[in-house]
C-alpha cells in the first residue's frame, strides 16, 4: 500500500472518531439538560415522619402519591395532615405520625387501644376509662406512655383506719397490710402494734387497727398507814379502850412503771420506792378491869358512910325488863341474872365506871351501866321491875363516890 493510502485512511479512521465524540457530547448535553429541567420542575416538600422531619423534591400531585412514594402506608389511626388528597404545592408541610397500639390494664383487666397519643390522661379519656385521685397510675396521669406501651391502674378502694383513738376512712391501692403502712407513712413506736399480720390482704372495707403502746414512768407520794399497838390497862374496864397516842401516816415516793394502751391505762407496776416521812404508830388501851357488882338490896340504905366525894344530881330509875332490853348492862353485868343486884347507870366522866357508890333513899351500888340520857349530874337506878321503877319517878338525891 502506498504512503498516499494509509494517509486517507487515517484521517478517514480520525474523522469517525471525532464525529462519535461528538455525538456522544451531544447527546450527554441533552440529557443533562432535561435531567436539569426535569429536577426543576419538582416541588418542595416538608414532611416529617413521626417526629423527624426532612425536606424532598417531589413530582408526586397528592399527598397520597408521594406517601406512597416513599413506601408510607397510612392506617387509619395514623394521624396525617393534610389529608392524602391534598394538592402538593411547593413548601408544603405534611405530618405523619404512625399510630401504636398500647394495652390498659385496670386491676388486671386489659384492653388495648390504637392510638398517636403520648399522654397517659390522653389515651384514658380516649380509651373511656375513668379514674379518681386516689388510684395508682403507672406511668403518671400527667406523664407520656413510655417506650413499653403499657399503662397500669390500680383502682382504690374504702378502708377503716383505727390509728390509736381516731378511727377514719381512706383510700388505698395497697395489696398487703404492710404495703398500707408504706402508702400513708404511719410510723410504729417501739411498743406499737397492728392487731392485723403485716403479710394480711387488704380489700375492699378493711379494718386496720394500729393499737397505740406507751410506757411511761409516774412518780408520785402516797400516805403510809400507821401501825397500831395495843397495851393492857388494868385501870380500864374490861371491854374499854382508851388512845395513849394518835397514829399519823407517814409519806412514801414510790415509782410506777405505766403501760398505757392508746392513752387508757393498761397496767401500773411499782419499781421502787424511798420512805420520805416514817409514820407514828396508834398506841390503844385496852381496859382489863373487871367490874364485880356484890352490892345487894339488903344493904342498909339509911346511913350515909363517912368520906368519899359528895355532890346531888337527879335521879331516875330503870329495869332491865323492858321489852328490847337486853339486860346486859355497859360493864358487862347481867341484871336479868341477878335481879337483886344494886346497879347505877352513870355518866363516865362524871363518876367513873366500877366506883362503888352510896344513894340516898337507895344505899350502896356500883356504878355499872351507861345510858343515852345519862349526861352530867344525873344516874339511873337499876329496879328489878317495871312497877318499881315506875314507882321512883324522879328525885333529887345526894350521893357519895367512894372510890
Amino acid at each position: 500500500m502506498s504512503n498516499n493510502s494509509m494517509k486517507n485512511l487515517f484521517l478517514n479512521s480520525l474523522r469517525s472518531k471525532q464525529t462519535l465524540v461528538n455525538v456522544v457530547s451531544l447527546l450527554l448535553f441533552l440529557a443533562v439538560v432535561s435531567f436539569v429541567l426535569f429536577e426543576g420542575t419538582k416541588k418542595t416538600v416538608a414532611l416529617t415522619v413521626d417526629g423527624e422531619q426532612q425536606e424532598i423534591l417531589t413530582h408526586a400531585n397528592t399527598v397520597g402519591e408521594l406517601l406512597k412514594d416513599h413506601q408510607i402506608v397510612v392506617a387509619n389511626q395514623d394521624f396525617l395532615n393534610p389529608s392524602v388528597n391534598t394538592s402538593i404545592e411547593n413548601n408544603l408541610s405534611i405530618e405523619w405520625e404512625q399510630a401504636r397500639q398500647i394495652k390498659i390494664s385496670v386491676d388486671g383487666e386489659i384492653q388495648t387501644l390504637t392510638t398517636t397519643d403520648d399522654l397517659v390522661s390522653e389515651v384514658l379519656a380516649k380509651a373511656n376509662v375513668a379514674v379518681t385521685e386516689h388510684d395508682a397510675i403507672t406511668p403518671a396521669a400527667d406523664a407520656e406512655v413510655g417506650p413499653e406501651n403499657n399503662i397500669v391502674i390500680d383502682k382504690a378502694f374504702e378502708v377503716t383506719l383505727l390509728d390509736g383513738v381516731e378511727e377514719k376512712k381512706v383510700w388505698s391501692t395497697s395489696n398487703t397490710v404492710a404495703d398500707f403502712l408504706k402508702q400513708y407513712n404511719i410510723q410504729l413506736n417501739e411498743f406499737d402494734r397492728v392487731e392485723q399480720k403485716m403479710d394480711e390482704l387488704v380489700v375492699p372495707n378493711s379494718e386496720i387497727q394500729i393499737v397505740r403502746v406507751e410506757k411511761v414512768t409516774d412518780v408520785v407520794e402516797e400516805a403510809t398507814n400507821f401501825a397500831v399497838e395495843t397495851k393492857k390497862e388494868d385501870s380500864l374496864l374490861k371491854g374499854k379502850e382508851k388512845v395513849v397516842q394518835n397514829g399519823v401516816n407517814g409519806t412514801v415516793s414510790r415509782t410506777y412503771e405505766v403501760v398505757k394502751e392508746n392513752g387508757q391505762e393498761l397496767s401500773r407496776n411499782m419499781v421502787s420506792e424511798k420512805m420520805i416521812k416514817e409514820p407514828t404508830k396508834k398506841v390503844v388501851a385496852v381496859g382489863t378491869k373487871v367490874v364485880t357488882a356484890s352490892v345487894s338490896r339488903g344493904t342498909n340504905v339509911s346511913a350515909a358512910p363517912s368520906g368519899g366525894k359528895e355532890f346531888y344530881v337527879t335521879a331516875t330509875a330503870y329495869t332491865a325488863f323492858c321489852n328490847g332490853c337486853s339486860g346486859i348492862t355497859a360493864t358487862g353485868i347481867n341484871l336479868k341474872s341477878n335481879p337483886d343486884l344494886k346497879v347505877i347507870a352513870v355518866d363516865p366522866d362524871v363518876i367513873p365506871l366500877g366506883s362503888k357508890v352510896w344513894v340516898e333513899g337507895y344505899g350502896y351500888a356500883v356504878a355499872g351501866d351507861t345510858g343515852g340520857a345519862i349526861n352530867g349530874n344525873k344516874i339511873d337506878l337499876f329496879m328489878p321491875s317495871k312497877s318499881q321503877a315506875y314507882d321512883f319517878g324522879r328525885k333529887k338525891v345526894r350521893i357519895k363516890v367512894l372510890n
